[in-house]
């Protein structure tokens, strides 16, 4: 059975109003971010597009990740584009306990240099957001999920329904990893195309969101 990605929805965004699902604008505009690289297989490849249609996007970084490809790391920040904390180990925040937690993003935090974070598979506890707003982290969510990763879904119904369902302000996930490669090598593209010739920029998240 393949699950399309839907919108975040409003009762989660009202339950958590201190963190971010979107960039609400007036312009046309759409923020794609990346999770969970960098990675030799595709995060090189994933910037060649971006560059080729001149758009801007935010890399969550796993620290680990940093570590093993400190130059695609460089080439991410040299081409301006964001960047993000993702953790150092990909941790789940519900089993997790928090101060176990915040050390892992504190450990990622002397590779990467930014205030925005990005919970691993989107999980965090009221106790864990208490503690890293505290370090002035602004923790970023989504407003789309690519589901990029899941083998039920394939590449042509991933990028359907990212079109679909996307709208100026939106972030959108999409993974440079390699279980998501298939799908995103195929998205990426098509989703990038479509919404430049309908007039959309694409822009990386900005450090400070008021």
């Amino acid at each position: 059975m393949n699950f399309t990605p839907v919108k975040t929805p409003g009762i989660l965004r009202h339950s958590f109003k201190n963190l971010i699902w979107s960039i609400p604008s007036t312009k046309k505009t759409i923020y794609l971010t990346f999770d969970d690289g960098p990675t030799s297989e595709i995060t090189d490849w994933t910037l060649d597009i971006l560059l080729k249609y001149n758009a801007k996007a935010t890399f969550f970084c796993i620290g680990k990740n940093v570590e093993k490809h400190p130059q695609i790391y460089k080439r991410i920040l040299s081409e301006g584009h964001g960047i993000g904390n993702h953790s150092y180990t990909h941790l789940k925040g519900w089993k997790t306990d928090t101060k176990t937690y915040t050390k892992d993003i504190f450990s990622a935090a002397k590779l990467i240099d930014s205030k925005l974070f990005r919970p691993p598979y989107g999980q965090i506890t009221p106790k864990q957001i208490k503690a890293i707003s505290k370090q002035e982290y602004q923790i970023v969510m989504w407003s789309i999920l690519s589901l990029d990763w899941d083998k039920s879904i394939d590449k042509e119904t991933c990028a359907n329904n990212i079109i679909r369902q996307s709208t100026s302000g939106d972030i959108i996930v999409f993974h440079d990893s390699i279980k998501a490669k298939k799908n995103m090598q195929y998205a990426l593209p098509e989703v990038i195309d479509y919404f430049s010739k309908k007039g959309f920029e694409f822009k990386r998240i900005p450090e400070s969101i008021q």
